[in-house]
């Protein structure tokens, strides 16, 4: 072999070595590239961000040509690696080009781009998309054949490929805690838990947030209009439920601005003042209601406040629009508001808590972790793991907490001392429960 064509293969060798260098960081890149950030910049007028999100439409198509691309050259490398070596060291040289060019793919055709490409998706995928736009438009003939023949197989052997439809979702959500966990500052982790909180808002049903009927204040429309004034001004709340006969009948929901008008219509004069004047129509929801949808309907009929009804119609607590905002920003507290109502911290370290506490407010007050899918209270938590109704003075340990019964009134658990346990005390063991009394 003469120098000229020993010079003509090396340069053979270099370009193939490039092109794999080529397919594998456009693979990588391409995929890896932020969805959000090629949206943006297509929106913003980027034709390359907007080829590379045609591109991903038909994501297997360009797989495919890529993959396909890849392997020819590699084909191509090895056979020419071969053939130069074997002119040069004769059998010997099937071994060297063997360990050479794997040697060689794997460092500067495989390795190198793709490590590359990780680090810089998105600036290596708007440098590189129009030439893989080419190569998938060259090769789309051979590329539509081969994934006929592999949907040909699957049906074979009876494999339907199925689309992830949650993809974006799943995505979204790993991002989301990804940004949550690896954030140190405060202000950025709690963005982390809104952006989740805003997720979650189409699983979480209303009943899971509501205030149930034995905490909501409500009024007898049969009390004489002075007491059901001096009630309304006393209270903390802006609109209140109004029953007529018994507290399931609700008749009405009074509004203060509203009674503030009418008393003023009246020119201050209580006896003239007709109740009925200052009452919205009670709206009133199933517990099935998700709270993205009752956020949606909140912003449609312009109202704050509903009631929830279960499946037979009897009346289960109310649902406000600060209630579904505050799963989202966590705790809203004005001049009236608790911390938590219903709980008491303990020069000990514990809590004393009502049992008609919810364990959604415990969890984003405390960062507990307590699961609240089948219960939402602190008492049915304790009733619902211990499968039985406890008595004064027994100790359950639950997911890592104490929970020791303080009161009781008939079966319902009304009282509960907390206690969080230290890491090393809890054993593994999140259901253990311990005889007390």
């Amino acid at each position: 072999m003469d120098s000229t064509s020993l010079w003509m293969d090396l340069v053979g060798l270099f370009f193939l070595l490039l092109g794999g260098a080529f397919f594998s960081a456009s693979e990588t890149a391409l995929t890896a590239a932020s969805r959000a950030r090629m949206h943006t910049l297509e929106n913003d007028g980027n034709a390359r961000a907007r080829l590379i999100n045609k591109l991903r439409e038909h994501k297997e198509k360009m797989i495919g040509t890529l993959l396909f691309g890849n392997t020819i050259v590699n084909i191509l490398l090895g056979a020419l690696s071969t053939a130069v070596l074997i002119e040069i060291f004769g059998k010997a040289g099937v071994v060297y080009a063997t360990v050479g060019v794997t040697v060689m793919v794997l460092i500067f055709a495989e390795v190198l781009p793709k490590t590359y490409a990780l680090i810089n998706p998105d600036r290596l995928s708007l440098l590189l998309v129009p030439a893989v736009a080419i190569v998938v438009a060259i090769f789309a003939p051979v590329t539509y054949s081969v994934s006929k023949i592999v949907e040909g197989i699957f049906l074979v052997f009876g494999v339907k490929p199925s689309v992830n439809t949650d993809e974006h979702e799943q995505e979204l959500r790993g991002a989301i805690q990804l940004f949550k966990e690896t954030m140190d500052i405060e202000e950025d982790q709690e963005k982390g838990a809104m952006l989740r909180s805003i997720m979650d808002l189409a699983e979480v049903k209303v009943s899971e947030i509501m205030v149930h009927r034995k905490n909501v204040r409500m009024i007898n429309i049969e009390l004489p209009v002075a007491r059901i004034i001096d009630e309304v001004l006393h209270s903390a709340f802006t609109r209140l439920p109004v029953w007529k006969e018994s507290p399931d009948n609700i008749v009405g929901v009074i509004h203060t601005k509203l009674l503030l008008s009418e008393m003023i219509s009246c020119n201050g004069d209580i006896s003239k003042v007709n109740i009925m004047n200052a009452m919205m129509e009670p709206w009133f929801i199933p517990e099935s209601t998700t709270l993205f949808d009752q956020l949606q309907a909140f912003r449609k009929r312009r109202e704050h406040f509903s009631m929830m009804v279960d499946e037979y119609g009897a009346l289960m607590g109310v649902v406000a629009l600060e209630d579904i905002l505050e799963e989202i920003v966590g705790e809203i507290s004005d001049e009236h508001d608790v911390a938590v109502s219903g709980v008491r911290p303990q020069p000990d370290g514990s809590y004393i808590i009502d049992g008609k506490v919810t364990i959604r407010d415990l969890n984003r007050e405390f960062d507990w972790g307590l699961p609240d899918e089948e219960y939402s209270t602190i008492a049915g938590l304790i009733l619902f793991e211990s499968q039985r109704i406890p008595n004064v003075g027994q100790t359950y340990t639950f997911f890592g907490v104490r929970f020791e019964i303080l009161k009781k009134q008939k079966n319902q658990v009304s009282l509960v001392r907390v206690i969080p346990l230290p890491k090393d005390e809890v054993a593994g063991d999140q259901q253990r429960a311990e005889a007390g009394a």
